[in-house]
């Protein structure tokens, strides 16, 4: 593996990536919101956050904000928007997504300087899309699309996503495509036992398969650890075990597919309820990909669970075309198409896991807690301005804390 400048030992990290945490999410409402998942179920456990519709247990996203959304690359080089990442997946009441992206919808309506009344119109267009992937006819498929044409934003983003290559993904992760790891800021150089035990996870034959998954590789092709690296990345995950594992399968090149980047995030539990009685994997990696497979398929089929230094760990491969939905500066007709295609996104996620019966009873339900002239279902708009205030308030003080943590240093 490469040499690398001295980097901060085991008990100095966590200081250092609680502090870079705190001031990622100082930075801006939406980027609280998207770290602050915690508070989200928190408010749940309130009595403005009880008396919401019953949905039929079901995998959920359990943190299905706008920045987990995204296109998704399978195995076989397809391409879709799906949900792409599932830390807090749990068996539980798919109205928590629902809120939860409504959440997201209503703080990006917000930076984007819409006008309130926009905000309301996009939770009602984020229903009619739900609405529509349960009906039996969407939910045959898997194509998040309908009648409607696809937002320009989510053309956009599947248009670059096919386009990308190792280069692009090389360079905005590891700032170079050549087979290294930089240390510095982002990466910081393993200690011995994290390096053996990489070495050894990765040796095994239900990781190999993982990797030579891809159609254009062979599945006997050799797999071999080239660099690691423990990985600064994320928000809501900075604390954890991260890592970045450089491989390289068979003996071609960058151009050949040779390589490729590997996340290995530690999993913990879920900070979102599951519903009573759900049956799921004892173990928190187990459990988060038997949410991703059940949710995401194209995601779900490129991960695999593992322990690392008596961890629950899961691991994926980085593909070029995996992408964040950039839903920034949005006007208000495209801010309307997004809200209803990312409300179909997550009714198909959920709908498809439903049976007939199942599909038609919940529908039914959440139409019968839209009464006909409202702008969006009142549990849904009420949920979410008292959770944007929440947010807000929240979202200040930590500013506050962080500014005389700051001066106090």
């Amino acid at each position: 593996m490469a040499q690398a400048p001295s980097s901060p030992s085991i008990d100095e990290r966590g200081a250092i990536l609680l502090a870079q945490r705190q001031r990622k999410m100082a930075r801006s409402a939406h980027a609280y919101v998207r770290g602050a998942t915690a508070k989200f179920y928190e408010w749940l456990e309130t009595s403005a956050g009880r008396g919401l519709p019953e949905g039929p247990p079901v995998w959920i996203c359990g943190d299905c904000h706008l920045g987990n959304l995204g296109p998704v690359a399978s195995a076989d080089g397809d391409i879709e928007i799906q949900i792409r990442d599932l830390d807090q997946t749990v068996i539980g009441n798919p109205a928590h997504d629902l809120i939860r992206l409504g959440l997201s919808l209503a703080t990006a309506a917000r930076g984007s300087d819409l006008p309130g009344v926009t905000t309301a119109k996009m939770l009602e267009e984020m229903m009619a899309g739900y609405h529509f992937a349960l009906s039996d006819a969407s939910a045959a498929g898997d194509d998040a699309s309908d009648a409607r044409a696809e937002p320009h934003v989510v053309r956009q983003a599947l248009k670059r996503a096919a386009g990308r290559r190792w280069r692009h993904l090389a360079s905005e992760r590891i700032v170079d495509p050549r087979p290294e790891i930089p240390m510095g800021k982002t990466f910081w150089k393993l200690t011995g036992p994290e390096r053996g035990e990489l070495k050894s996870l990765f040796a095994s034959e239900e990781v190999r398969g993982m990797v030579t998954a891809l159609k254009s590789r062979d599945d006997d092709a050799p797999v071999e650890v080239r660099d690691a690296a423990y990985w600064i990345k994320g928000c809501s995950s900075l604390g954890r075990l991260r890592y970045a594992v450089l491989l390289q399968v068979g003996n071609g090149g960058p151009a050949d597919g040779a390589f490729c980047l590997v996340d290995v995030k530690e999993a913990v539990r879920a900070a979102a309820p599951s519903a009573p009685g759900a049956m799921m994997p004892h173990a928190y990696a187990d459990r988060v990909v038997a949410g991703a497979r059940a949710l995401s398929p194209y995601l779900g089929e490129r991960m695999r669970a593992g322990r690392l230094l008596g961890r629950s760990v899961v691991l994926r491969e980085l593909l070029p075309q995996d992408m964040k939905l950039e839903m920034e500066h949005l006007s208000i007709a495209e801010a309307m198409r997004a809200a209803h295609y990312l409300g179909a996104v997550v009714g198909r996620a959920h709908a498809r896991q439903m049976a007939g019966d199942a599909r038609t009873s919940w529908s039914a339900e959440l139409d019968r807690r839209w009464p006909k002239g409202l702008d969006a279902p009142f549990w849904l708009w009420s949920s979410v301005v008292d959770l944007v205030a929440t947010h807000e308030a929240a979202y200040l003080e930590h500013c506050r804390r962080y500014v005389l943590a700051a001066q106090a240093a």
